[in-house]
């Protein structure tokens, strides 16, 4: 289970950055306007929607400013409580997608054919890496050597 958590984090880790990212903008472009609209518009402790499109309307123009009058009119807890509801929901959405990009199993992405079962040049006692039958990239079969040189291919064929 854990190369599907390892996968997922390596094939992810723009995506980190970019979740960030918009996060962020989400906090403050769409937050923070309807936060400091619905806190306006519950003043008179009904809410008025009218004066919430109107906020709305003119607050998401200007989010910055929006967010400064947040915090000076006191609709900070509106502001945090409403963050928090929409950090759920975007988190829960980032980690479906992440659940979805785990591998499906063990040799996804590997490549097939490579060298990957040697280290450090010992394939270059059996084979060639210049010249000979190719095997794989940088990985010749000579055809000079002494002894056996069968190829014993290891594989299935795929019919559509």
């Amino acid at each position: 289970m854990n190369y599907k958590i390892e996968g997922a984090i390596r094939r992810n880790r723009k995506n980190f950055i970019i979740f960030a990212i918009l996060w962020f903008f989400m906090a403050i472009v769409f937050v923070a306007p309807f936060a400091y609209s619905s806190h306006m518009a519950s003043l008179e402790g009904k809410m008025d929607i009218q004066v919430f499109f109107e906020t709305f309307g003119t607050s998401i123009s200007n989010p910055f400013g929006t967010l400064g009058n947040i915090f000076s009119q006191g609709a900070s807890g509106t502001y945090f409580s409403a963050l928090l509801v929409a950090t759920i929901f975007y988190s829960l959405f980032f980690f479906i997608g992440f659940v979805k990009t785990a591998p499906k199993n063990e040799y996804s992405d590997i490549e097939h054919g490579s060298s990957d079962w040697s280290q450090r040049g010992e394939q270059y006692q059996i084979l060639n890496k210049n010249k000979g039958i190719i095997l794989a990239e940088d990985n010749y079969l000579p055809v000079d050597k002494r002894g056996n040189v069968n190829v014993l291919v290891v594989g299935r064929i795929r019919f559509w």
